[in-house]
């Protein structure tokens, strides 16, 4: 994959670039039986009352089925074409199992067309194949990592993830995440061998606001900009800085502010927090 610019022929187009897929993904069209109506939220919980602000007017898509459980075990699959998911920064694999099943997967970094992947205790540790952590060999990279065993994959499952394992010691496998934090998971659960694909999604330039109200994001404005009346930091004579450490508009801090009580269940878990950004 490569990233592409556009030529200046306009202001929108004069910083914008896209990945090119055309050497990765196979054509076709999508999976129907694993296809599903999704409707969008506009940021709103099921009371209609507004949670994430600035959402709302993306263009409609089907979702896609993906597998993030990887449990059928002892069934071979083989990769019948490596799709892109308007859902997610990650490509998708799209599998046919000998039993006649299909499933979507993540894509891993270096999948091809035709390879053959299995999953579940006893496998061979390599690309694309989902193992249990207390089988995996150490040092190997790993993504759409397990926290509970059978709950299916969490961690590390956008493009160009990958987590590493460690070590092992008694009922527990230490496992560095993307973030840099280090913490400690369970060794019944899985993890798939390699990293995510489609690595080059974190350099793709917008380019104009056009591409974002496509995916959903609407404008916002700058508290600073507003009356006191709407926003904590609004106000003030002229052009201020805000006057205050920075807030939500509701008082919070918004940035390095501690806005809930840390879980003492997961803590035990954490050996070393991530990296400051």
């Amino acid at each position: 994959m490569a990233i592409r610019k556009f030529k200046p022929t306009s202001p929108g187009r004069r910083f914008g670039s896209v990945v090119v897929y055309r050497d990765v993904l196979t054509k076709g069209a999508p999976e129907k039986s694993l296809l599903e109506p999704r409707s969008g939220t506009g940021g709103r919980n099921k009371h209609g009352h507004i949670t994430s602000r600035h959402r709302g007017g993306r263009v409609k898509r089907m979702y896609r089925m993906v597998d993030f459980l990887r449990n059928k075990d002892g069934v071979p699959a083989s990769v019948i074409a490596i799709e892109y998911d308007p859902n997610r920064s990650a490509n998708i694999a799209l599998l046919h199992y000998k039993d006649g099943a299909k499933s979507y997967i993540l894509a891993p970094n270096g999948l091809k067309v035709g390879q053959e992947l299995n999953s579940g205790p006893g496998v061979e540790p390599t690309l694309g194949n989902s193992m249990l952590l207390g089988e995996i060999p150490l040092g190997m990279e790993i993504h759409n990592i397990e926290l509970k065993p059978g709950k299916g994959g969490s961690i590390a499952r956008s493009a160009g993830m990958v987590a590493r394992l460690l070590a092992r010691e008694d009922d527990y496998a230490t496992v560095v995440l993307p973030s840099g934090e280090t913490r400690m998971v369970q060794a019944t659960c899985r993890a798939t061998i390699g990293s995510v694909g489609n690595g080059d999604h974190q350099h793709v330039s917008i380019g104009k606001a056009g591409r974002n109200r496509l995916k959903g994001i609407r404008p916002q404005s700058r508290g600073s900009a507003m009356n006191p009346v709407a926003h904590p930091m609004g106000g003030g004579e002229g052009r201020r800085s805000g006057g205050r450490h920075p807030v939500s508009p509701w008082g919070k801090p918004a940035k390095g502010g501690l806005t809930r009580k840390p879980k003492a269940i997961t803590n035990k878990f954490i050996i070393r927090r991530r990296k400051k950004r």
